[in-house]
Formats: C-alpha cells, structure tokens, sequence
C-alpha cells in the first residue's frame, strides 16, 4: 500500500464507522530506542487508527515538560534522524498502521530537504507535520511532499485568522491538524471553554477532516471535539504513562492499555451518535 493510501484507507473506515480516529503520540527513541517498535505495535494493539513519531530536538518550542524531557532523554540515548528511519523501516516489517513524523524545521533542514522527504518515503513514512514551519515558508517542503506521495498535514491554532483555515486546508494532503489551545503540548483535566466555538469555525472554513491534540489526555474527551473533529491525538498523557511504567514489558501493556481506553470512547461514540 502506498504512503498515503495508508491514511486515506483509515480515514475511509473511521468515516463509514461514524467513529473519531484515536492517533497516540510516541517519540522516536523515548524510553529507549530498542523499544520503539514495541511500543508502536502495542498501540497498534490497543486499536489505534495512525501514530504520530515525534522527532527528538534540542528546542521542541510547541512541547510542554512532559515531551520535552521525553526528547532531550531520546537524545541523549542517541535518537537521530537516521535511527528514527530505521524504526520505520523496522515496523513497516511487521505493520501497515499510518505513521507520521512531527518534526522541527531545523533537523530536516540540516538532514537535506530532498533527502529527507526521500528516505522518509522510501522507509514508509506517510505523513509530515512541522510545527515551526508557517504555511509562507513551506512551499518547498510541500512540494517535495507532494513529489513522494508525503501528506503534508498543517496546524490550525486559536490564533489562526478565519480567512487563514481555507488556505491551510488547501494546503493539507488528506488532513490539518488542530491545536486545540493557544500554548504548548501537556495534560489538560478541562479542555478550554472556547474550544466548541473554536473548532465550530474550522469546520466551517475546513472542506477536508481536521483532528485536535494538544490537552487532550482523558478517553470521554472525544466527545467534546468529535464531531466536527474527525479524531484526536495524545501525546503527553500517553508519555506520562509510559514514564510511570517499571520495565519495558509493563511499557507495552500500559500502552496498549491506554490507547485501547480511547478506542473503546471512540467506537461508543459512533456507537451513540
């Protein structure tokens, strides 16, 4: 299956269900970089729909402390670009989940742009999220994208002017992805109470699916976004559990506990609705 033909079949099958796509966060290397793939196919277990890889940088300015911390111990257990190619490469051995990389402008910069959108397609990566990167200045990385079959996925944030949310979604392969505050990444108990009003405009000016992360971090908080979100994304609360787990197997269980509550959320929802 293609790369974006991956995404596009998800999405097909969350639509026909009527049920939100649970998309867990992990970051590349984080506990350790042999646990990586386990870790990616235990949240595969617990029902997940797409998988975010975070990149590890030295300055993760959209990440709160959780993921932070996270990145800089992925770092210094000697996570890389390259090592997080090979991790793709070692779960597109066993699995066809959608993958996507959210990383920092600077790295793939650094890497090569061509390069890096070509090694990214050649090991299975389907989609790319750069949080720094504002929609002027992403051409090239768009159309290299758009070359290797790479969704390109842009960020819609509070601030976003109501004009702007047309021009992001044009711009979006299959998806934008929005944040649902005006902050960094990090566990939320309440979701803000603007978040409804907010997410009522993108639907309104967004023809493609848009998902919401950031503060997400509870299973009956897929309601409060879905619909018009067509899914959500968790990231710190998932690191937060991984970080309170002992060994690497009770890693993986905790895991694909986590991720199987939010699936379950997400399937009475369609169920309900």
């Amino acid at each position: 299956m293609t790369n974006i033909g991956r995404i596009q079949r998800v999405l097909g099958l969350a639509r026909s269900a009527g049920r939100p796509l649970v998309i867990p966060y992990l970051t590349v290397g984080y506990p350790a970089l042999e646990e990586t793939v386990d870790l990616v196919l235990a949240a595969e277990a617990g029902g997940a729909d797409m998988l975010e890889l975070g990149l590890p940088f030295s300055d993760p300015l959209a990440d709160g402390p959780t993921i932070q911390a996270a990145s800089q111990a992925a770092l210094e257990a000697g996570a890389t670009i390259e090592k997080a190619m090979e991790i793709v490469l070692a779960i597109r051995r066993r699995s066809e989940l959608p993958l996507l990389f959210m990383g920092y402008a600077n790295p793939m910069f650094h890497y090569g742009l061509e390069r890096f959108i070509n090694v990214m397609s050649e090991v299975g990566v389907d989609g790319l999220i750069v949080p720094d990167l504002p929609d002027e200045e992403a051409g090239p990385v768009q159309q290299e994208a758009r070359r290797r079959s790479i969704s390109w996925v842009p960020l819609i944030a509070p601030t976003t002017p109501p004009a702007r949310i047309p021009r992001l979604d044009a711009a979006a392969t299959d998806f934008t992805y929005c944040i649902s505050l005006t902050g960094v990444t990090g566990v939320r108990t309440e979701l803000d109470a603007t978040l409804p009003a907010y997410l009522a405009q993108v639907s309104g000016g967004a023809a493609k699916p848009f998902v919401v992360g950031f503060g997400i971090s509870r299973p009956d908080q897929i309601r409060e976004v879905a619909p018009p979100a067509a899914g959500v994304v968790i990231g710190s609360a998932l690191i937060r559990a991984i970080k309170l787990a002992g060994t690497a197997g009770a890693r993986q269980t905790a895991v694909t506990d986590f991720v199987r509550d939010f699936s379950a959320s997400a399937r009475s929802k369609g169920e309900l609705d």
